[in-house]
């Protein structure tokens, strides 16, 4: 029988990827002060013992400013990488490629975190210790009524920003990821600079696409430039902020064509979220697969490898993504969470593994022996 396409491994650079299951970056909004502690390792870990080819470490914040909330982890000082090395170090010693994100929230900066509200911080949130800080966007245009002013970036603020996010770059290799992300969707800071919503500037970082595209592109080359040519380097895209005056898909095949040009090896393609809070629902009606048409387009237009997110919840509706050349990785969410071991189930499902000889061996070897000893195992006639 053929490995299935999900189970086929993926070359990246020098890195070889066991299979083509990939754990999207989740905000768990439960960092002290930017450090990751025991919840991000035993919510991560679980990840890589689940069997996923590769874990996202979620959005982590090159600034303190840069942070969704109070609960965002950051990489803006080297007492954060030790948290990130035992992510990191565990994935990789369980067979799966540690990855993070490196971020910047942008306007949507300083924010609830989701059970408090999702929005603005007010008295409730100072109570608890939450106080709020000036966001940072391309120009003085809220998320949202009733949402802070920011700060537009001057020249010197971009310079700064940029020379974070390299060091952020170089702290996640100390720290052992493999492979960096670039978020530049959601609404978040390099998504506002590109959208013409968000983005009214009159110098060389506004105005038409290419004005708009810089920030994104700058960023991006300066990662890459640090960041190892033997390690593979992804961009997080939304392909379209929904609403025909913004952002659209014919621009991010653009973009996507200048990333790859300066050496991006994935667009991970989500989309929307320009407006309204950090987790706000998409534009496009969700429905399952509903942004793979996404990847798909990038992917042929662009000729990069893509990865497909959004409610991807079942192993044949991945495989049939990948059998029919729609995207190369498959992201899993918010069904990882109801299910870590998604990777291995789905396994299972499409015949690459009905032994448990690719689960960890402190609880395959188990399960193997119920399945040969237990009344509903049948054996091979």
């Amino acid at each position: 029988m053929a490995t299935p396409h999900l189970f086929q491994p993926l070359h990246l650079r020098s890195i070889k990827v066991r299979n083509r299951v990939v754990i999207s970056p989740m905000c768990q909004y439960s960092a002290h002060e930017g450090h990751l502690d025991d919840w991000h390792s035993v919510h991560l870990g679980r990840f890589a013992t689940g069997g996923a080819g590769i874990v996202f470490t979620e959005a982590t914040a090159v600034q303190k400013g840069g942070r969704i909330t109070h609960g965002c982890p950051g990489l803006w000082c080297d007492s954060q990488i030790p948290g990130h090395a035992r992510v990191a170090q565990f994935a990789r010693r369980n067979g799966a490629v540690p990855a993070i994100q490196l971020a910047h929230a942008g306007r949507k900066g300083g924010m609830q975190r989701p059970w408090f509200g999702n929005g603005p911080l007010n008295a409730d949130d100072h109570a608890r210790g939450d106080m709020p800080w000036t966001p940072v966007g391309p120009s003085a245009v809220p998320v949202a009524e009733g949402w802070p002013v920011p700060h537009a970036l001057s020249q010197q603020d971009i310079d700064a920003l940029i020379a974070d996010f390299v060091t952020a770059a170089r702290r996640a290799l100390v720290a052992g990821y493999q492979i960096a992300e670039v978020h530049g969707a959601h609404g978040y800071l390099l998504h506002s600079f590109l959208s013409p919503l968000s983005n009214l500037r009159t110098d060389g970082y506004g105005g038409d696409l290419a004005g708009r595209m810089r920030l994104a592109l700058e960023v991006t080359q300066a990662v890459r430039d640090v960041w190892p040519d033997d390690l593979p380097l992804f961009f997080r895209t939304s392909a379209v902020d929904g609403t025909p005056e913004g952002w659209s898909l014919d621009d991010t095949v653009i973009l996507a064509t200048e990333l790859k040009r300066i050496g991006v090896d994935v667009m991970d393609c989500s989309s929307s979220g320009i407006a309204g809070s950090a987790t706000a629902g998409a534009a496009t009606k969700r429905q399952p697969g509903f942004q793979v048409p996404y990847a798909e387009r990038v992917r042929r237009d662009a000729q990069i490898t893509t990865m497909a997110v959004g409610l991807i919840t079942h192993p044949q509706q991945a495989e049939d993504i990948l059998a029919q050349g729609r995207a190369d990785l498959i992201a899993i969410g918010r069904e990882a969470l109801v299910n870590p071991m998604w990777a291995l189930h789905a396994a299972a499902t499409l015949g690459a593994d009905t032994d448990f000889r690719t689960w960890p061996e402190q609880s395959g070897w188990w399960l193997a022996s119920r399945q040969k000893t237990s009344e509903f195992y049948e054996p091979d006639a």
